[in-house]
């Protein structure tokens, strides 16, 4: 089996992810902010470090400041719900994924998209002629996934510091593979998860913020957090205002585990790997007839996130197909972003998504090379 579907979740995972996960839930077992026993104690420090590790992963300032969510989604959701009222207008791009646009269309919320180039470049000029009086947020869907375009954040965040309207990042597909800068970028609030990139358990997710966006957002979710347990008031300090209830323990044990791995390894060497195998990929499907390769070739563009189009054959069967005969995993479809796919000129056929990652071999890009080179010549 040859597994290409990093984007959609890594695998495998960082090495110790699952015994720090096991671990949890044969030797600690406790909740947070329940306990002053040991067991409670040692939860709590773990979580600490897990904020301490984002914190200075994405040069962020405050770790107090690391919302620890279910997932990407539930953090874009966070500072999406929490922060927009109907009569607000938000700009975004032409490439943002469901979690974003699902949200707006739910809140009733005006919102432009901002035009994209035919590699998925954002147009950077045409995004001060779409901000409006009633403006209140920017969202950007920093590397795409659908092509793997990584779009120019810090180019936009300045756009937006000049106007004095907040940069909402989404980091899904970039967290981990390139550099994520909260300071440089002039961001208000980033989301991630640790699948992906990052090669953490499902689950778990971050948002980071300012705290002047904090100040701006309203809890979704209000309930007990071991703190101010003798009000019936929400907390009014960080980070305990987003996170009531019980918190993915288990999924704190193991991102954790995957940041020590992520960092000893070190993101340019992660990022070297992945722009070998992408290029090495992209190489070789220039060479095959009867496909279309969307997003752009500029390697320092770009994540490995490949998006194949099928000219003589379906791209759900030719999926099915790389699976059967090759033992090739990937993803076809819409990946949740059709307006991405409209903007790429890939609506509504979609792609064949092949993604790499840290644990992806240079063997097994040659196998999805000639596997794609058998499919596409057929006639």
């Amino acid at each position: 089996m040859i597994y290409l579907d990093n984007a959609a979740t890594s695998w495998p995972k960082a090495p110790s992810v699952c015994d720090q996960m096991k671990y949890y839930l044969d030797c600690v077992g406790a909740s947070i902010n329940r306990g002053v026993y040991a067991p409670a104690q040692e939860v709590g420090l773990k979580t600490l470090t897990l904020r301490e590790q984002l914190a200075a992963f994405f040069h962020h300032p405050d770790p107090n400041h690391v919302i620890l969510t279910s997932g990407c989604t539930a953090a874009l959701n966070l500072a999406i719900k929490g922060l927009l009222h109907p009569g607000d207008h938000v700009l975004v791009s032409s490439l943002e994924h469901n979690a974003v646009m699902r949200p707006l269309v739910q809140l009733g919320v005006a919102f432009d998209r901002v035009p994209c180039d035919t590699e998925g470049f954002l147009r950077c000029d045409l995004l001060e002629p779409l901000l409006r009086p009633n403006t209140k947020l920017v969202i950007l869907n920093h590397a795409s996934n659908v092509c793997g375009t990584v779009q120019n954040a810090e180019a936009v965040g300045r756009l937006c510091k000049l106007h004095g309207i907040p940069l909402l990042l989404d980091a899904a597909q970039s967290a981990g593979h390139v550099a994520v800068d909260f300071e440089a970028f002039g961001l208000s609030a980033l989301a991630v998860p640790a699948h992906k990139g990052l090669l953490g358990p499902q689950g778990i997710g971050a948002l980071l913020v300012t705290p002047e966006f904090a100040a701006r957002l309203a809890p979704l979710l209000a309930g007990g957090t071991g703190s101010v347990s003798d009000s019936e008031e929400i907390p009014p300090y960080m980070p305990d205002r987003f996170e009531p209830g019980t918190p993915n323990l288990p999924g704190i044990f193991g991102w954790s585990a995957a940041m020590d791995y992520v960092n000893q390894i070190g993101l340019d060497e992660l990022r070297r790997h992945e722009v070998g195998l992408t290029e090495a990929f992209l190489n070789g499907l220039a060479e095959i007839d009867g496909i279309r390769v969307a997003g752009t070739k500029d390697m320092s563009r770009r994540v490995g996130v490949i998006g194949v189009d099928f000219d003589h054959i379906d791209n759900a069967e030719a999926a099915d197909r790389l699976e059967r005969e090759f033992g090739i995993l990937t993803r076809c479809g819409m990946h949740c972003a059709p307006a991405a796919h409209k903007a790429l000129g890939t609506f509504p056929q979609g792609v064949v998504r092949f993604s790499v990652s840290a644990f992806t071999t240079e063997s097994e890009i040659d196998a999805a090379i000639n596997a794609v080179r058998t499919l596409a010549e057929e006639r």
